[in-house]
């Protein structure tokens, strides 16, 4: 089997993988639901997609006969039992990574059915607002928090077990380094692995707008339909779009698969970030301990720790809309239990060596 025919071949289990998933969750919608009028049109847009695989291979392959037939695989459905258990909302990454489209609608559809769907103007502006630094800024805050938490921990409960200054300080840097390491690993092969599924996705949905651009057109003309605009306008809306490529590709990627290809992240950038920001947090309860030792040193790291614990529960209070003094406290509150704990805990174990 050429590597063409192979293509084509996966395309079409991809396609009646989807039909399959779409009538799973069709029928757990009510029957008179949107919701359920959605899902039934895009299998039945993913099985003509699957015919159309089906007769490219065929045309690859005149000499085979036998006709070819679908049999969904272990992870297909176990992703069918997770639909009925779980419902589509509670497992969308899960979803997300079999390819399903019109997720996006579907969701809004969900909330517009509670009277939660805010207006398409709001969306908009939000979606601006969160991925023009809202995701980057809120990303610093808790990154630093993390290394300010975890470091001021460490050195507390080394603190409690050991005066000696050069072992403070050692404690402290490395605390800095494994942490500010394992933050940014974590982060690049989180950011790397979206990337890579969404890149995937994007260029399946590009594929296909390349072999079959009026049934993609019609599935996209279903999703408009289904947000309320009127069968023609939809298909108008939808023609236009697909007659250029490019900007068909990215409303398509919008629209299915609910992601942007300009706003994929970058995978060092989002290392880097991390790295840093948890490197800041994590040198405030270590700066003192670079030229000050024994009680003074520890109680100006206490005193900086504790400040900065104050200003972090302030400054996330932007992200959730709670009183900001009401956030520091809070998060002076935890900072201190947790500092108290490790160096009980280091003292416990001091005392015992001695």
């Amino acid at each position: 089997m050429n590597s063409r025919v192979k293509d084509h071949l996966e395309s079409w289990k991809s396609e009646m993988q989807s039909a399959y998933l779409y009538d799973e969750m069709s029928k757990i919608e009510p029957l008179d639901s949107k919701r359920r009028w959605l899902f039934d049109k895009l299998a039945s847009c993913a099985r003509q997609q699957a015919i159309t695989w089906a007769r490219l291979i065929s045309e690859e392959t005149p000499d085979t006969k036998e006709p070819l037939t679908f049999v969904p695989d272990f992870r297909t459905r176990l992703v069918k039992h997770l639909i009925h258990f779980f419902g589509p909302r509670a497992i969308k990454p899960v979803l997300s990574a079999m390819k399903l489209r019109g997720l996006a609608t579907y969701y809004q559809l969900e909330k517009s059915a509670t009277h939660e769907a805010p207006s398409a103007h709001s969306k908009e502006k939000a979606h601006r607002l969160t991925n023009r630094g809202g995701n980057n800024l809120r990303a610093a805050v808790f990154g630093a928090n993390d290394g300010l938490l975890s470091n001021a921990s460490l050195i507390l409960g080394v603190s409690g077990a050991s005066q000696d200054p050069a072992v403070i300080l050692l404690s402290g840097v490395a605390g800095l380094l494994a942490g500010a390491f394992s933050m940014g690993a974590g982060e690049y092969i989180s950011v790397k692995s979206q990337r890579e599924l969404f890149e995937y996705q994007i260029e399946l949905e590009k594929k296909e707008l390349e072999e079959y651009p009026e049934e993609e057109a019609e599935e996209l003309a279903l999703i408009y339909q289904a947000k309320g605009i009127s069968p023609e306008e939809a298909k108008k809306i939808a023609d236009a779009l697909i007659s250029n490529p490019e900007q068909a590709l990215d409303t398509l990627a919008r629209e299915e698969l609910g992601i942007s290809p300009t706003e994929l992240g970058s995978p060092w950038g989002a290392a880097l970030f991390s790295f840093f920001s948890f490197s800041a947090g994590a040198l405030v309860p270590l700066f003192p301990f670079f030229w000050m030792t024994g009680q003074r040193g520890l109680l100006l790291s206490i005193a900086l720790t504790a400040t900065a614990l104050f200003l972090i529960g302030a400054t996330l209070s932007l992200f959730t809309g709670q009183n900001a003094i009401r956030g520091g406290i809070r998060m002076l509150l935890i900072g201190t239990f947790t500092g108290l704990a490790t160096y009980c805990i280091g003292r416990i174990f001091g005392m015992k060596n001695l």
